[in-house]
């Protein structure tokens, strides 16, 4: 039960209720002096030393330590007492031994200060919150490993205010180190003092760029490929509203009652708005929540609301081009005609599946156009990953567009360079982009001729800031946890220390 107490002699354990008292007293051996090193053993006095130990059974644990004053036998030494020190259980002055204060320390880099003085109360450790966060402060931060990668983003400290710089190996995952700001001075100051690094992995910062020129000049720099991904998804988005006219009217659609019914509220919220009344008061005279009054009215149409219904798979789904291509030649073609020609092919199931999937409009050509951003998705995602609905959805879509089936044919081509890592095509890709009439993707393309070396590295070494995004979430949790009670040491310590 006690066997970090093995250095002392145990005289006595004493139950207290909620706490456990042990009398116990130093080894009575010869001991060094501290100024002139003589071992002596002769005793001038002794003292109580009282220090708190790790809990036992959800109680506290107080240690009654008798430690001997010793006289030294050096004449020549201006110490004429000293007291005797036990390093390995507590330290001088301490009143915590080091196992305690350990705990202690680790529960704060964990929970933080205030939860983790509650957390550690329930163990039986009464300490406030300020002596968790004293504790944490007093570790000491390990030294920044040796690494010929590295990967630095930045982290708000208040967001849109003042922003830190995270710097970990992407390789190992470990954090490096968190500087204070994300100054160009300061990342470059930092790499001048950790030569040997020869790649660094950033997003598209220029800042970020020109503090590694200036400090890591021989380096090669890896342009993250999510950034990259992500830039081409706004331009794809961009390319895509401006073009709505062509793809979004498309053939003349079956207006179902739902689509009626979005149409009226959003001509109702508009109306309202239109004769000067805000917000809250169309809520009021609509009777609506406030947050549904928002919706509409941030849509400039009604066909900006509409959403492709989502249905799960029936038995009818493998005969619905059959039923698509008889509706088309034959419009006013009987239900049970339509049921005697699916069951030849082999339907195994009811009429009454076939009515209902025929009256939610499932078979019908016509489809409910989505929104932009919807549209976008679609496209920027692996056509083997979408569902079979959606997957002819688009592909109607992009058929009745020429832009959005040249901007498809980008985006794949895109795909390709950034999954098989071929970099040295990008050239190819640019000039290709350059022929067509695509404004948007022409300005996406400008971005990356300004930093040609960084996205081409990215685009062919395997290192990437994914690990570092990892990181910036769990100092977000950190963040959490402290917000507004700490200052940056603190946060550094915890973020290098967790």
């Amino acid at each position: 039960m006690f066997a970090g107490l093995v250095s002392i002699v145990v005289d006595q354990v004493v139950d207290q209720g909620d706490t456990v008292r042990i009398r116990a007293r130093t080894r009575s051996g010869a001991v060094a002096c501290p100024g002139c090193g003589w071992r002596t053993r002769r005793v001038h006095a002794y003292h109580v030393r009282r220090l708190a130990d790790l809990p036992v059974a959800g109680r506290g644990v107080v240690l009654e330590l008798r430690v001997r004053r010793l006289a030294c036998r050096n004449h020549a030494c201006a110490r004429r007492t000293f007291r005797e020190q036990l390093p390995r259980l507590a330290a001088r002055w301490g009143r915590r031994t080091h196992r305690l204060t350990t705990l202690i320390a680790q529960t704060g880099v964990t929970v933080a200060g205030r939860a983790g003085a509650a957390v550690l109360s329930r163990f039986g450790v009464r300490v406030s919150r300020s002596t968790v966060l004293r504790q944490v402060m007093a570790l000491p931060v390990p030294a920044p490993p040796t690494s010929a990668v590295v990967s630095v983003d930045d982290f708000s400290l208040r967001r849109g205010r003042r922003y830190a710089t995270l710097i970990i190996d992407p390789v190992t995952h470990r954090r490096i180190d968190v500087l204070p700001d994300r100054k160009a001075a300061t990342l470059a100051g930092w790499l001048r003092d950790h030569p040997g690094i020869e790649v660094v992995c950033r997003d598209g910062s220029a800042t970020y760029a020109e503090a590694i020129r200036q400090g890591a000049p021989g380096a090669v720099q890896v342009s993250d490929r999510w950034h990259l991904w992500h830039g081409l998804a706004a331009a794809v988005e961009k390319t895509v509203i401006a073009h709505s006219n062509c793809w979004h009217a498309g053939p003349p659609r079956m207006t179902l009652a739902r689509q009626q019914h979005t149409r009226q509220r959003h001509a109702a919220v508009h109306t309202l708005l239109n004769q000067g009344a805000g917000l809250l008061e169309c809520a009021r005279r609509l009777g609506w929540a406030l947050n549904t009054v928002k919706r509409y009215a941030r849509a400039a149409t009604a066909e900006q609301l509409q959403r492709p219904a989502q249905y799960r798979a029936t038995l009818v789904d493998p005969y619905r081009d059959h039923l698509r291509r008889r509706l088309t030649e034959e419009p006013g073609v009987a239900v049970t005609r339509l049921l005697a020609e699916i069951r030849e092919q082999g339907y195994p199931g009811s009429a009454n599946l076939l009515v209902r999937y025929l009256n939610q409009g499932r078979a019908d050509a016509a489809t409910t156009p989505p929104s932009p951003r919807r549209l976008v998705a679609w496209l920027m995602t692996r056509p083997a990953d979408l569902p079979a609905p959606h997957r002819r959805h688009l592909a109607d879509l992009v058929a009745s567009c020429p832009p959005l089936t040249t901007l498809a044919a980008r985006i794949r081509e895109f795909a390709e360079l950034l999954t098989h890592r071929r970099g040295h095509d990008l050239h190819t890709w640019l000039d290709t982009v350059d022929r067509d009439d695509l404004p948007a993707l022409h300005a996406f393309c400008h971005g990356l001729r300004k930093d040609l070396p960084a996205v081409v590295a990215g685009l062919t070494l395997p290192y990437s800031n994914g690990p570092i995004e990892g990181a910036n979430t769990k100092v977000k949790f950190l963040k959490r946890q402290m917000y507004g009670r700490a200052g940056f040491p603190l946060l550094r310590h915890r973020i290098l220390l967790a």
